[in-house]
């Protein structure tokens, strides 16, 4: 009997939609169709195979779940093997052995109903090494060569992604504290005027509001409840004024990008240095953390987080630190700490 409720093409339709819009800038029309189209092959045969099955009882929820996952870990590592170098003709085999292994490890996992944080550990550990066997495999055929192999090994958008928001979350956060840094002018801010942001030559006279016109830009990248929890920080006239940048269609247009760059840069390099982080004080301050709040409050928090961050955290809290860049697990513990 066929799932009622899942709308295997239509959603598999959307998905694709989303994708595009966070395929690498610098890919070209080809590379991006790639990503698209294998993104939408996968996750729609997954999707009518979950669909028309007839044995293993899935109902809408859980079909959804495991038609995203695919659609997801094919983004990712379509866009890995485009940035690796390795020849086209290789991609499509790689990537239809990561989408059956994703495809027959889920439908297990879940007919076991396994807890969701331990499915999606599974998969992605499974994910990684057939991504990586499948790399190995054309260097055994001397199909690529052994530099090449390392190169693609290396590869993976999904961790720099992360690496990315963090990055772009703590500049937004060093940012709010310079609004109430001690060498900020005083008073009130000029609300942004309707012709638009100012440009480069006109921020001499106005270089608060080319700052937080930079800022709103930023924050369009990040999710609500996160600016909002920044801007609370700010002086009300301020926030409202990055509110209404957020809200003009035409923002982008009207800030010059390398002005805004140079923007950013200035307002890390007022900011204090991050004090040295060392694995030992990630764990301890992780571990500080759990005297307040349980392990199914913890899980609320780390709901919607990546699985990379969830293992760094639970690690953690078994006194084990889990390997990632210091600075990225110093901005996750500051958010839980925020978050208690």
């Amino acid at each position: 009997m066929a799932i009622e409720g899942f709308d295997y093409k239509g959603f598999a339709q959307n998905l694709t939609q989303q994708a595009l819009e966070l395929v690498p800038a610098e890919f070209n029309n080809a590379q991006k169709q790639y990503v698209a189209n294998t993104l939408l092959n996968f996750s729609t045969v997954a999707g009518e195979a979950l669909y028309n099955d007839t044995e293993l009882n899935f109902n809408a929820d859980t079909a959804v779940m495991i038609t995203q996952i695919i659609a997801e870990w094919s983004f990712h590592k379509s866009v890995d093997l485009i940035r690796s170098g390795i020849p086209q003709q290789y991609w499509d085999p790689i990537m239809q052995k990561i989408a059956f292994t994703i495809f027959e490890v889920a439908k297990q996992a879940f007919k076991q109903n396994l807890p969701q944080d331990q499915i999606l550990q599974l998969i992605e550990h499974h994910v990684r090494k057939t991504y990586i066997d499948a790399i190995a495999e054309l260097k055994e055929k001397n199909l690529i060569t052994e530099e090449l192999q390392e190169r693609a090994s290396k590869m993976s958008n999904i961790d720099d992604m992360m690496q990315q928001a963090a990055a772009q979350e703590q500049a937004a956060q060093q940012a709010a504290a310079q609004q109430n840094a001690p060498n900020q002018p005083s008073g009130g801010l000029p609300q942004p005027v309707q012709s638009g942001v100012p440009q480069p030559q006109q921020s001499a006279v106005q270089p608060k509001i080319f700052k937080l016109a930079t800022l709103a830009m930023l924050f369009r990248n990040m999710k609500a409840e996160k600016v909002q929890t920044i801007l609370n920080r700010f002086d009300p006239d301020d926030a409202t004024s990055v509110i209404r940048f957020m809200e003009m269609d035409d923002l982008d247009s009207k800030v010059d990008a390398r002005a805004a760059l140079r923007c950013l840069q200035e307002i890390k390099m007022s900011m204090p240095k991050t004090k040295d982080v060392t694995p030992s004080k990630l764990v301890n301050r992780i571990q500080n953390i759990s005297q307040y709040v349980d392990r199914a409050q913890m899980e609320q928090i780390l709901k919607l987080e990546r699985q990379r961050v969830k293992r760094f955290v639970f690690n953690a809290l078994e006194g084990e630190f889990y390997e990632i860049a210091p600075r990225i697990g110093n901005i996750i513990a500051s958010h839980i700490e925020d978050s208690v």
